[in-house]
């Protein structure tokens, strides 16, 4: 996952965000709500993840603390100071306080979540006093996309839902 020797460093937020997007995707592909996540540091890419809480019957399997977890094996520390996190949704609770803990200098996301974001919709939980460590944060990179995602993903599944209710007209 790291870029090659002669690979330009890419600073761009919107190449970032659809690496994010690319892996939303393939939370999409096995029935997850469809939200992606990469670490980046230095220019690299050290940690991507996906929804996975169904696959791992795992409620902590959120696409920030896979990504995360996977950052944390391959640089074989919890902390990952001077990493930006992209991800596809506005965070929740639990994904902003596992931030802090890691240390995250940069949180990018892409469309904020009005149910359960606490970054800068439902709350701002980073601007709490009793944190130890601050996040940067920047909304709003290719939120249409990440969006229009999300839409059509409830969409299928209330259209299933409906669909399952009909009765049987044989």
């Amino acid at each position: 996952m790291q870029k090659s020797d002669n690979a330009p460093i890419n600073t761009d937020h919107a190449y970032w965000m659809r690496l994010a997007l690319e892996q939303a995707r393939l939370a999409e592909a096995v029935g997850e709500v469809p939200v992606g996540a990469v670490l980046v540091r230095d220019g690299e890419l050290i940690g991507a993840g996906h929804n996975r809480v169904i696959t791992d019957s795992d409620p902590s399997a959120h696409a920030e603390v896979m990504a995360l977890r996977d950052a944390g094996k391959r640089q074989n520390n919890y902390r990952l100071p001077g990493s930006t996190l992209y991800v596809t949704l506005e965070p929740c609770l639990m994904c902003a306080g596992v931030l802090v803990h890691a240390r995250i200098e940069k949180l990018v996301f892409s469309t904020n979540d009005p149910k359960t974001g606490v970054i800068a919709t439902v709350d701002h939980a980073f601007e709490r006093p009793y944190h130890n460590h601050q996040v940067v944060v920047a909304g709003g990179v290719l939120a249409a996309e990440s969006s229009q995602l999300l839409r059509d993903f409830f969409a299928r599944r209330r259209a299933r839902a409906v669909h399952s209710r009909l009765p049987d007209n044989n």
